[in-house]
């Protein structure tokens, strides 16, 4: 067995070196690229010399010193968490909860900024509302949204169900943006429970909880509306309980039942990321029963799995269905699935796109983790490289953790939001093996003065990502993603806006595709659509689509003949529509493209505002819009929209008399 460690340990230390440091995406044409490798390289040389000079400086100023500067203090520090351990890991945990809140706060204004979080925070309040979905309007295109399903007339997000019924506690409680810093401080919480069952050394558990808790990753990541969060979570719990079976000679069925409900909860969360940490903890529960005799903790297990899952199979045949159909399917289709295929844009995912992937996770790994001048990674690659046995624990993480890079292989989806989500629940994994990186290396320089010199290279380094990097990185995101922070409750209350309906102007590409949407044309149809027609012939059929009333098949046979000019479409306007060179554009085309460059907005937030219904949010669709003033005779009718690109929305009072008259004339 420690022969084959020594092979598996070593065989991921090259892995992760050649995916962390070679810019191989670069050399792949066709597909995804690292952009400013040469800048990023050359961070890295800079970063790692400044470290290493930094080090050999101090071992050269300690010759002749008896006492290393920092020597007692580390040793008591150390003492004290040996002493203390759940101590520490609730001290630590608290600490982290302050950071990530302060980050929700702060630095993610307390709202969802990618689609993702809103469509999330969207079925969370569904679910507080008591119910699984809302019954779908009677004019859809005016409130549609990506990852919003409106199917046989349910309207509910594509996402499973336990992320978005963890946040709807925070809804209940009127403050969604609380629960992934709460999910993220009770994570390190686990994994320090967790270390104290895997890592012997208190001097290295202590570091990889410290580690594990500010990673500015997990930090950023915590403070958002993200499912990884609270996924994470939830595997810690089956982590946990895994661990405390795998720890007693006759395991309990308690013990069992609480691997159970972490990795149950957790499929109700993120499917992929429960199972391939699932899989092999029951490969390794059901081969300790067998050996031992012992079925107890098998029976926890299975009870434990089977409520939660039990719930996500109701919850799908309610929304979708079918049981085994996830919103994302019915949404997408097969395009979504895992494998390599079409994917949903109409690209190819083959083995190569994959490795572009995989690429990119690792090489944005090496900033994202720690934010340190030093790639992050080395001192993993150093930990792999160094160990020669395995404990069976670590196999198990090791086996999870190729089982989730290799799904993610295979997925077509770049994962990139704060960092490489997708990479998120290899966060524990990393944060003790960093730990145990540096503890290794001092192992192979055992000098006090090595050991020092070490400690402050590497101190020098989290300092300067403490202090300088993770600060920029946390001005970017503040700055990012503006107008999903817009605050259009309080600009409405502001400007006396009550009993309105508002008619949100998008860009005309998306009103394209909301259109196509109306006509029966799928969420993946339609991007294809959108990404390989002319904005005009499209608006041109979608007109003629509406006007004889086809839907569906009727709809896609009027389409498709678009696709054939795709290979000479170019990009146009600051909305990133496409036009066919020399191409004659209507009237109508010609308004369309001045409104984008005029300025727009997106409807996406404001299915979260409105204050109840005293203010109806719609997507403005031109002279489509005489539906909703005929659903909605009373209200004050209003135009939202920038009146500049970049501007905040103002609301412009329109006149129901004047549009109606402006539509019949086509204007």
């Amino acid at each position: 067995m420690a022969r084959l460690d020594r092979v598996a340990t070593a065989v991921a230390a090259l892995l992760i070196a050649v995916l962390g440091f070679l810019p191989i995406a670069n050399w792949i044409s066709g597909g995804f690229s690292i952009p400013a490798w040469g800048d990023l390289f050359g961070g890295w040389w800079s970063g790692t010399g400044i470290g290493a000079g930094l080090s050999l400086v101090v071992v050269l100023l300690t010759r002749r010193v008896q006492t290393l500067p920092g020597q007692q203090l580390f040793t008591a520090t150390v003492r004290s968490y040996a002493a203390a351990p759940a101590a520490w890991s609730v001290a630590i945990a608290l600490l982290a909860l302050l950071v990530y809140l302060w980050i929700a706060q702060d630095v993610f204004s307390a709202k969802p900024l990618l689609v993702d979080e809103a469509a999330q925070v969207f079925q969370a309040r569904i679910f507080a509302e008591g119910s699984l979905y809302r019954t779908a309007p009677q004019h859809p295109e005016f409130f549609s949204s990506l990852h919003i399903l409106n199917l046989d007339g349910k309207v509910f997000s594509q996402f499973p169900p336990g992320g978005p019924a963890m946040l709807a506690l925070g809804t209940l409680i009127g403050a969604e943006w609380t629960v992934g810093p709460v999910f993220g401080a009770t994570s390190v919480l686990l994994f320090g429970a967790l270390v104290r069952h895997l890592e012997p050394r208190p001097g290295v558990a202590l570091a990889a909880i410290l580690l594990f808790a500010f990673a500015p990753f997990a930090a950023f990541m915590s403070g958002s509306h993200m499912n990884h969060v609270t996924g994470l979570t939830w595997l810690l719990v089956g982590m946990v309980g895994l661990a405390r079976v795998t720890s007693r000679p006759v395991p309990r069925l308690r013990d069992g039942l609480l691997l159970g409900v972490g990795f149950g909860i957790a499929a109700t969360i993120r499917p992929s990321d429960a199972f391939v940490f699932a899989l092999p903890a029951g490969c390794w529960l059901l081969a300790r029963a067998a050996r031992s005799g012992s079925w107890q903790a098998v029976a926890g297990a299975v009870i434990g799995v089977a409520a939660p899952v039990m719930a996500l199979l109701a919850v799908n045949t309610a929304s979708t269905g079918s049981p085994l159909t996830f919103g994302y399917a019915a949404y997408w289709g097969v395009a979504h699935d895992i494998g390599f295929h079409a994917t949903p844009w109409g690209d190819q995912h083959t083995p190569a796109r994959g490795l572009e992937l995989l690429n990119l996770y690792f090489v944005r790994l090496q900033s994202y983790l720690f934010e340190t001048p030093v790639p992050s990674l080395l001192p993993v690659i150093a930990a792999f490289a160094l160990t020669r046995r395995m404990a069976a624990f670590d196999r198990y993480l090791f086996a999870s953790a190729s089982l989730l890079v290799g799904f993610y292989f295979a997925y077509w989806h770049d994962g990139y939001y704060l960092g490489p989500r997708f990479m998120f629940p290899l966060i524990p994994l990393f944060a003790l093996w960093s730990a145990r990186g540096f503890a290794l290396v001092a192992e192979q320089w055992p000098s006090p003065r090595m050991k020092c010199g070490l400690g402050v290279g590497a101190a020098a380094a989290l300092l300067i990502g403490l202090l300088v990097t993770a600060p920029a990185r946390a001005e970017q995101y503040r700055k990012d993603l503006a107008i999903m922070r817009w605050n259009a409750d309080g600009a409405a209350r502001t400007a006396g806006i009550t009993q309105a309906l508002v008619f949100v102007r998008e860009s005309w590409g998306a009103q394209l595709i909301a259109r196509m949407w109306a006509a029966g044309v799928s969420p993946e149809q339609a991007e294809v659509q959108y990404r390989k027609s002319d904005a005009c012939a499209l608006e041109q059929a979608l007109d003629r689509i509406e006007t004889r009333g086809l839907r569906g098949p009727g709809a896609m046979a009027e389409l498709l003949p678009l696709l054939a000019d795709s290979a000479r479409l170019v990009r146009s306007t600051t909305a990133g529509t496409r036009m066919l060179p020399g191409a004659r554009y209507t009237g109508e085309c010609v308004r369309r493209l001045r409104e984008d460059d005029e300025g727009f907005t997106i409807h996406l937030p404001l299915l979260l505002a409105g204050r109840g219904q005293d203010v109806v949010y719609a997507r403005d669709l031109q002279g489509h819009d005489s539906l909703l003033l005929m659903q909605y005779p009373v209200r004050f009718v209003y135009l939202l929209r920038p009146s500049r690109p970049g501007a905040e929305p103002e609301f412009v009072a329109l006149d129901r008399d004047s549009l109606m008259a402006s539509w019949r004339k086509g204007e």
